[in-house]
Order: structure tokens, then sequence, then C-alpha cells
């Protein structure tokens, strides 16, 4: 179902629409999470789903993550036919089978990471984005099999890599150790990039948790994030608990692990392409213009 689909959606630039319905709802108005503020969708959607008032950045599906980020009717999907399967056979009030499905139906993707090659400003890039809709785009076996292989095929194409992760959901629990040994597999897989000598350009966007965050969200040449986005290992009600002791203000948003050195730079999500773009040309030098 999901390759039939891309098919389809390759004619309107590989893409659907994948806002938050969570947050956004369906009708002409849009209420803010972070203020309350309302607002037109129009207004909301050309303003890339960032509040108008508060400039809060409300989650985006990886769809639109593409379409907002890479040239137009470029973005080529790989791996769609890999999907993930219940090997420990696990079963809570809902079987993992069944949440695999409600997730597949909800958001038109066939796991958590959309992953493939596009063009950014002409440059051939890999590029992959995680979707926190689809079980919070939570790394399971196959989004580190995607990713590995995004790897290897960048480094076969001589392709930089971008990676945009919204994994608030961190390691896939309902995969046990074969979610964990994921952190170690996607790690390993980007010295293939440093030795080939291509960057890796790793994006955390809100929510980046867990063992995403502990692993390849972490391992860019360049770490960036949008401003006020959620990063870290777990949350902060648990480290409190833990450690018994007040967190400091502001605690885990980017601005904070900017300040700590623990990320490189911040950038709102209207100058994201083209401040990459200037990243890469200053990386690689400018794309040629036979090569555009």
């Amino acid at each position: 179902m999901a390759i039939l689909e891309w098919q389809g959606l390759k004619e309107k630039l590989g893409l659907r629409p994948q806002t938050e319905i969570r947050e956004i709802g369906t009708g002409p108005g849009v209420k803010c999470e972070q203020c309350g503020e309302m607002m037109m969708r129009v207004d909301f959607e050309s303003n890339l789903n960032v509040c108008i008032a508060c400039d809060h950045h409300h989650t985006i599906g990886a769809i639109d993550r593409i379409r907002v980020t890479l040239d137009y009717g470029t973005f080529e999907p790989q791996d769609e036919d890999l999907a993930a399967i219940d090997l420990l056979k696990f079963n809570g009030l809902e079987s993992y089978v069944r949440k695999l499905e409600k997730a597949r139906e909800a958001t038109g993707i066939t796991d958590a990471m959309v992953s493939g090659f596009g063009k950014l400003k002409g440059r051939e890039v890999a590029f992959g984005v995680t979707d926190a809709r689809f079980m919070a785009g939570s790394m399971g076996s196959v989004v580190g099999e995607r990713f590995v292989r995004l790897v290897e095929s960048a480094v076969e194409r001589r392709a930089p890599m971008i990676v945009f992760s919204g994994s608030g959901g961190g390691a896939r629990m309902y995969e046990g150790l074969f979610s964990l040994m994921q952190m170690a597999k996607t790690s390993a897989a980007l010295t293939k990039l440093d030795e080939n000598g291509l960057p890796f350009l790793s994006i955390s966007t809100h929510s980046t948790m867990g063992g995403v965050w502990a692993s390849w969200a972490a391992l860019g040449d360049l770490n960036i994030a949008e401003p006020r986005a959620r990063i870290g290992f777990t949350g902060p009600r648990v480290i409190k608990t833990t450690i018994n002791a007040e967190l400091p203000d502001g605690f885990q948003s980017a601005e904070f692990l900017l300040a700590h050195g623990q990320i490189d730079m911040i950038i709102h999500r209207r100058d994201m392409r083209d401040k990459l773009a200037d990243i890469l040309d200053k990386l690689l030098g400018p794309v040629s213009e036979e090569k555009k």
C-alpha cells in the first residue's frame, strides 16, 4: 500500500501534507499549543506551522519536512518495503502488530523514518526524517536499518547526509534489545561517512530523546536544533526524581544545550533550508551548474 501511495505522491512533489492533527485540528482556525493564540490556518501553514504570536515550532510530519526543505519534485524515497515484525510477540493493552497498523494508517508511511535522496538548492543529499506521529518517532529495527542503508547509499553516491529527528519516543520498547542495538549500529555506520569525507548534518526538532539522542542524533559533524526543541536522554521528571534536585531553568531546551556546548547552532524553521544549503556550500564548495 505504501509503495503505491508514494507513486501517487510523487506527482505532487512526492509529498502529501502531514500536519499534526492533535495540535492544529481540521478547521479554518488554529490554536497554538504553547500560548493559546488563535490564528487562521492559512497564516499558520504559510508560516511553516510556526506560531505567528510566540514563535512556537509545532510538530510537522515527515512528508511536510521534506516539502519545506528539499527542491520541488526531487525527493525519491528508498527502502519503503522494509517493515517491522513482532519478534517478541508483544502484547499489552494493545498488540505491537495493531499499533504498527494504526500508525501506518494514520501517517501513510511504513515506519517512523522516511529516507531517500533529493536535492537541496541543486545539490544531491541523502535525506532522512523521523515522524513523531509514528509511535512517537521511536527507533526500532526498521528505523535503524533505513538509517544505515542511507549512510551506505550516501557513500556510494558521494552525497552529504542530512537527518531531521523528531524522535520523542527514543528506542522502541516493543522490540526490546532489537531496538537498543540500533544505537550502536547507527553510530558505527556514521564512521563510513567520516572515512569518505562526507558531512553529516543532524537536526534535532521537538522532541529528540532517549536512544536516538544517545546515538546518531548527537553525532553530526554539526548538531543543529530548532528553537526551543526539547532534547535529552530522559525526561526532566525522571531526572528530578532520581537525583532529588531542582533542575536549571530551561533544562533540556535547545537554548540550554547550545549554551552548554552540546549543540552547535539553532536555526529557525523558515531559515533552515537556506542555512543548510549555505553550510554544505562552505563544507563542500558551491554546486556546479551542470550538476544542478
